[in-house]
């Protein structure tokens, strides 16, 4: 079997795991490892793959054959990503202009779900620009987001005032002009979190059906590895950032597939069960098998 994953540790638990179950496991280095992403949903180039969790919704809308293995290998507060060259804070943000890396970015859902969850906001009295497409094969942008120009960069047309506002996460430039848009980011991400009872998530683990059906025991064994791995190295504080297993990852999941729906991401609702039922029918096992 083939497998991208970005974190080490994860990645060498995870081939020791199927080097035990008798399944080898070979490691391809894609960096950033969003951009395994498309092959892996749309061509089945490899078979276990850290993506996105819209992804893995969007996969789920349109049919691809990719399960989720309920396991967050990224997860972070997600307010301090709206940032401004400006003196504009959130409250100034409708009627103008946004930009995106993509709009069905995991980090642009969360934002734009806090947006008008939180402050009220009309995301269609925004001017939206989206920069790349996204990864699932049949999925288009809503006819209100504008696509950039070819050729243009988001921290570029952001740092050179074409946009008043970006939503960034790694791809954040380094400027002493940029500042968070929502006061106290950090204690508003963290109180939402409180709230909520979970942290947003942004990457979980997916494994192709074909891979899960021939090599039910291994992925399962594999499972356990991360799910360990992560509990191991898992940051003390008032919410986790690596939830593992299906119950650990209902509320994330399903939250953002509230906001992905809200937003036109998704063609269709997704329920958390179907994602569950899908898992447990290529592996052969109940849900209690992987933290249900």
């Amino acid at each position: 079997m083939k497998m991208v994953i970005g974190r080490d540790d994860l990645a060498t638990a995870a081939q020791e795991a199927a080097r035990a179950a008798g399944a080898p496991l070979k490691r391809l280095d894609v960096r950033p490892v969003h951009n395994a992403s498309k092959g892996f949903v749309n061509e089945r180039s490899v078979d276990i793959c850290e993506f996105a969790i819209v992804t893995m919704l969007q996969a789920a809308a349109y049919g691809k054959p990719v399960a989720l293995l309920p396991v967050t290998t990224l997860g972070r507060y997600q307010h301090q990503t709206l940032v401004t060259c400006s003196d504009l804070t959130v409250e100034d943000i409708e009627g103008a202009s946004v930009g995106v890396r993509s709009w069905s970015q995991t980090t642009g859902v969360w934002v734009r779900g806090f947006l008008t969850e939180q402050y009220g906001v009309d995301l269609h009295k925004l001017h939206w620009s989206a920069y790349e497409e996204g990864h699932v094969d049949g999925y288009q942008d809503p006819s209100w987001v504008r696509r950039a120009p070819v050729g243009r960069r988001l921290p570029d047309d952001f740092l050179d005032g074409r946009l008043d506002y970006g939503i960034m996460g790694n791809e954040l430039p380094s400027d002493e002009r940029i500042r968070t848009a929502i006061k106290d980011a950090g204690k508003v991400a963290e109180a939402w979190s409180v709230r909520k009872g979970f942290a947003p998530v942004n990457h979980v683990v997916g494994v192709g059906l074909a891979a899960a059906s021939e090599h039910s025991a291994a992925i399962c064994a594999i499972y356990d590895a991360l799910a360990e791995t992560t509990a191991a190295s898992r940051a003390k504080g008032p919410v986790d950032f690596t939830p593992a297993g299906f119950a650990a990852l209902r509320g994330p999941v399903t939250q953002a597939a509230a906001y992905a729906l809200e937003q036109d991401v998704l063609p269709r609702p997704v329920e958390f069960d179907e994602l569950v039922a899908q898992t447990c029918a290529a592996l052969g096992v109940p849900p209690s098998r992987l933290g249900g």
